[in-house]
């Protein structure tokens, strides 16, 4: 896939509504830009890519952290996981693994698919057409710490 922009885990943010309901953003952000790409992701996500970026690791593996672990023992290889789509306001992923000679790419939701990247330590890429259609510059108060 051409046009890709690679990125990081810039935070997690929980977000109230005047309801007082909340739910949690990833921030990505481009490695050589400016640009964010802000996706909804639920408590679990947001818990297992903080733990993961934090070097927290569990007594026993998580789903996320057995997934990195099965591809190990069966042969797998993580290549790089890809935000790829936003369709009707839902974004689409892929992880992209290589297994022997062969490249596959299989359809994730973009929170574990981030998980694992971040778990595996592999480049997140976003398809540019992605990051034109949602990406935006960053607002002043969307630094800080990312909390597992």
């Amino acid at each position: 896939m051409k046009n890709l922009i690679e990125v990081e885990v810039r935070n997690i943010l929980f977000i109230k509504n005047e309801e007082g309901e909340g739910s949690f953003l990833v921030i990505l952000g481009e490695k050589e830009g400016k640009r964010v790409l802000p996706i909804s992701i639920g408590l679990f996500e947001a818990q297992a890519i903080a733990r993961a970026k934090e070097g927290i690791r569990g007594e026993r593996p998580l789903t996320h952290e057995l997934i990195v672990k099965l591809f190990e023992e069966i042969g797998v290889k993580l290549e790089k996981v890809i935000v790829n789509d936003l369709i009707n306001e839902v974004f689409y992923a892929r992880l992209i693994i290589r297994k022997d000679d062969k490249l596959l790419s299989i359809d994730a939701r973009p929170s574990d698919s981030i998980a694992i990247a971040v778990l595996a330590n592999v480049p997140i890429f976003v398809s540019s057409s992605v990051m034109d259609r949602a990406g935006e510059e960053p607002p002043e108060d969307i630094e800080g710490d990312i909390e597992a």
